[in-house]
């Protein structure tokens, strides 16, 4: 399974303001390039800490994306993917409503209710990892599924435990011409940070988008 990461970030690297709130980093050019990565790939990924910030629906945007991936014999949209280790995925997450398939990775530590709750509200519930999803074993189970290639759209602490577990094929970040400070903003990369062995990337291509930059990157 082919893992592409894609993320906006400003010119200091964060994601969002300390107060988690969505900002628009990049515009219009951004966002159909988005929306067609998106119709490209087999399934979208986010942490569960996206849904409980933003509630986003991940699915397209574009009416003839939808038409032609279901002339293709495809889901009008990709299925959706939440990693939740932490058991927070609320019951009424639009990423649960019925535009998609959703999968929802959790441990094998989730309590029998919550994981009956969530079949209920019509997720296909994935258990990988003792403690907290093992994201390894649980992408295997995906594949398993048929998703051969998964757009992940944040947030940092997934972003970063993919790298930590060398999972992530390509990587996309559009820069915005913005700083939005704060040492306990989200980043690209959240969790403890790497110290000795960093993830290693290939720059593949610079372009201007916007009023800003994407970056293209292979891992």
């Amino acid at each position: 399974m082919e893992v592409v990461v894609n993320a906006a970030m400003s010119v200091d690297g964060k994601l969002s303001s300390y107060e988690r709130r969505q900002i628009a980093i990049s515009g219009p050019a951004d966002f159909d390039r988005v929306d067609a990565l998106r119709a490209e790939s087999d399934a979208v990924m986010v942490g569960v800490g996206t849904v409980l910030a933003d509630d986003p629906s991940l699915t397209l945007d574009d009416e003839r994306r939808k038409e032609r991936r279901s002339a293709a014999g495809k889901p009008a949209n990709p299925a959706r993917v939440i990693a939740d280790s932490r058991i927070r995925t609320p019951p009424d997450a639009r990423v649960l409503d019925d535009e998609a398939e959703t999968y929802l990775l959790v441990s094998e530590a989730a309590p029998a209710d919550f994981v009956t709750e969530m079949r209920g509200a019509g997720a296909t519930v994935l258990q990988a990892g003792e403690n907290r999803v093992d994201l390894e074993t649980a992408f295997a189970a995906l594949e398993s599924h048929g998703i051969d290639q998964l757009m992940v759209e944040g947030g940092g602490e997934i972003i970063a435990s993919l790298f930590e577990a060398g999972l992530v094929d390509r990587l996309s970040v559009f820069v915005g011409s913005l700083v939005i400070g704060g040492r306990n903003a989200p980043t690209l990369a959240d969790g403890d940070g790497f110290v000795e062995a960093f993830p290693e990337l290939a720059l593949e291509s610079v372009e201007k988008l916007d009023d800003g930059v994407l970056l293209s990157y292979t891992c």
